[in-house]
């Protein structure tokens, strides 16, 4: 059972398991989306499990927001996160779930530290004052799934993705995140004829992880990842890259030839947030990831197929 699952990562997973065949025997995935129940209050939840009985939790639902969100509403931030999480992990226990998955961000790491960043730094220090409510309330599914591990035996666990993108993403050049706001903003561009403006100067470095892949390494966390600590799912620190190669590879993707603008009268915000992946790369060396070129090729093609559909 997925919850969150009609969101960019619940998508990927429902398409990595059914429709390219991917699903387990005996397995049967199920797609909660808010339609299903509310998932901060406790009755609706342990409907939820009531009606599905599920073996297997990945629990990706959250009160999500940007960066001004964030800071306007630290307290709804904190609570709404801390409810949901409470009521899934709790009715995980009481339902006897055999495994439970629960996503993370970077973005909840300490403002100040070294990097590369590790799964062992994560409460080493407060986080970004900006994000501190969604913050602690995201830390604490990490306390609680060694707490479960520890009093009841439970098998809970937690990812930590880095920068996520692909289809079905929310393409808002105001609300979205950095490369589906850039692909929308470049498709304006081309259409008006007008520069593609990037706001800062494009030199700040970030890993952004392809939705597929992030979903079928989600899937393998489920099946054979049992620890209660945190597995960073990240590319290589080698294949960090900086937000202008990020628009030029959008501005070729979408075949754009005018003009691109750097904004620097715009903020950068953090220069990086380098993750260490060697803790996947002990279990999966081989791993390999989708090219940035790739994914955004593919980002594109389904923003322009599905673009009267698409979240904007």
């Amino acid at each position: 059972m997925v919850t969150g699952g009609s969101g960019l990562v619940g998508t990927a997973i429902k398409k990595y398991v059914q429709e390219d065949g991917n699903t387990a025997p005996q397995e049967t995935w199920v797609f909660l989306s808010s339609k299903e129940g509310d998932l901060r209050n406790r009755q609706d939840t342990e409907k939820i499990f009531e009606k599905y009985q599920p073996t297997h939790v990945i629990h990706l639902a959250a009160k999500v927001g940007g960066l001004f969100a964030n800071m306007a509403q630290k307290v709804e931030f904190f609570r709404e996160n801390i409810l949901i999480n409470d009521n899934v992990m709790e009715c995980c226990r009481i339902y006897k779930v055999q495994k439970l998955v629960s996503f993370l961000s970077t973005c909840i790491f300490p403002d100040k530290t070294t990097y590369p960043i590790d799964e062992t730094m994560l409460h080493d220090g407060p986080p970004h004052p900006s994000n501190e409510g969604y913050a602690y309330a995201k830390r604490l599914i990490d306390t609680m799934n060694r707490a479960y591990a520890e009093e009841y035996q439970c098998n809970f666990t937690s990812i930590i993705p880095t920068n996520i993108y692909g289809p079905d993403d929310n393409f808002s050049i105001e609300k979205g995140h950095v490369i589906p706001g850039l692909i929308h903003k470049c498709y304006l561009a081309k259409k008006d004829n007008t520069p593609f403006t990037i706001w800062g100067s494009g030199t700040p470095l970030r890993q952004f992880v392809y939705s597929r892949d992030l979903a079928e390494l989600t899937v393998w966390v489920m099946r054979e990842y049992h620890d209660p600590t945190p597995i960073t799912l990240s590319v290589d620190e080698a294949d960090e890259v900086s937000i202008k190669d990020v628009a030029l590879a959008v501005a070729k993707a979408m075949k754009f030839e005018g003009e691109v603008v750097f904004d620097t009268s715009k903020s950068d915000g953090q220069f990086k947030k380098t993750a260490a992946n060697m803790k996947l790369r002990k279990y999966r060396p081989d791993y390999k990831f989708t090219t940035m070129e790739d994914g955004i090729q593919k980002s594109v093609d389904w923003f322009l197929e599905n673009y009267e559909t698409a979240r904007k």
